[in-house]
C-alpha cells in the first residue's frame, strides 16, 4: 500500500517551472518569444493592476467608496512610508515607479494563492531581474544627473572618512557591491521566496493527496492539510512582504544616489 502511495506523488520538480508555448512563436536568433502560461500570468497581473487603478479612480470621490480607499491607502503607504522617508522632498517624482514596483510586484505574486493558478511569475528569475535592471538604471541615472560621472564614481567607491591607505581594497569592494551585486540581490531575493514558495505550498498539498489513497498514511493527511492551509496565508503576507521590500530597496538605492554623503 504504501509503494501504491508514493507511486501516486509526483513531487514537485524543475518542470513545474517549464511550460509550452501556446500557439505559434517568433524567433531573433537564439531567442524565442510566444505566448504560454507564464506570459499569460505578467499579462494578467498587468491588466488586473491598471483595472484596479482605474475602477478605483476613474471617478474619486471627497467621501471615498471601499475600492477608492484601498487605492488612496496604498498610493499613500508608498509616499509617506517609503518615497519620503527614504528619498525625501524628492521622493515623489519617483511616485509613478515605486508605486508600480509595489502593485505589479503584488499582483504577480498574489497568483501563487489563487485555485487554479497557484504559481507567481516571479518564480522564474527573467521578471525580478527585469525589474532590477529597470531600478539598476534608475538610480545609476539619478547619482550620474545628480554628481556626473567621475563624482558619482567617486560617490560610490570612496566611503567617507575612510584612510587613504584603504582605498585599493576598498574601492573593488565598493563597486562590485554597489554597481554589479545589487541588481542581482534585488532580484534572486524575490525569485528565491516564490520558487520556495510554490515548492512548499506543492509538497504539503500533493503529500495530503497521497496520503488520502489509504492506508496508514491517512492518519498524516489533515495535518499536512493544516500546514499547507497555514503557508497559504503565510505566502499571502509574502506576496505583500516582498513587493514592500523591493520597492524599499529600490528607493534606498536612489536616495543614496542622490545623497551628498553616504
Amino acid at each position: 500500500m504504501t509503494g501504491a502511495i508514493l507511486a501516486a506523488f509526483e513531487p514537485p520538480s524543475t518542470k513545474d517551472f517549464v511550460w509550452d508555448c501556446w500557439g505559434g512563436s517568433l524567433k531573433i536568433g537564439s531567442l524565442e518569444f510566444c505566448m504560454n502560461f507564464i506570459t499569460f500570468l505578467v499579462l494578467l497581473g498587468f491588466l488586473l493592476m491598471i483595472g484596479f487603478f482605474y475602477f478605483a479612480l476613474r471617478r474619486p470621490n471627497v467621501i471615498p467608496g471601499k475600492l477608492q480607499s484601498v487605492a488612496e491607502l496604498g498610493v499613500s503607504f508608498i509616499r509617506e512610508n517609503v518615497a519620503l522617508q527614504m528619498i525625501g522632498p524628492e521622493g515623489d517624482k519617483f511616485m509613478p515607479l515605486l508605486t508600480t514596483f509595489f502593485f505589479a510586484i503584488f499582483f504577480w505574486n498574489i497568483f501563487e494563492v489563487v485555485p487554479g493558478i497557484n504559481f507567481s511569475s516571479n518564480s522564474r528569475i527573467a521578471f525580478p531581474l527585469v525589474m532590477a535592471i529597470i531600478a539598476w538604471v534608475t538610480y545609476n541615472a539619478v547619482g550620474i544627473k545628480r554628481h556626473g560621472v567621475g563624482g558619482y564614481l567617486k560617490h560610490v567607491v570612496l566611503p567617507p572618512g575612510a584612510p587613504a591607505w584603504l582605498y585599493p581594497l576598498l574601492v573593488p569592494i565598493e563597486f562590485i557591491t554597489q554597481i554589479v551585486i545589487r541588481p542581482i540581490t534585488l532580484s534572486v531575493r524575490l525569485w528565491a521566496n516564490f520558487l520556495a514558495g510554490h515548492f512548499l505550498l506543492a509538497v504539503f498539498f500533493l503529500g495530503t493527496i497521497a496520503m488520502l489513497q489509504g492506508g496508514a498514511t491517512v492518519v498524516f493527511a489533515p495535518f499536512s492539510f493544516a500546514i499547507g492551509v497555514a503557508l497559504v496565508g503565510f505566502e499571502v503576507f509574502v506576496s505583500a512582504l516582498q513587493a514592500f521590500i523591493f520597492t524599499i530597496l529600490t528607493a534606498s538605492y536612489i536616495g543614496g544616489a542622490m545623497a551628498e554623503e553616504h
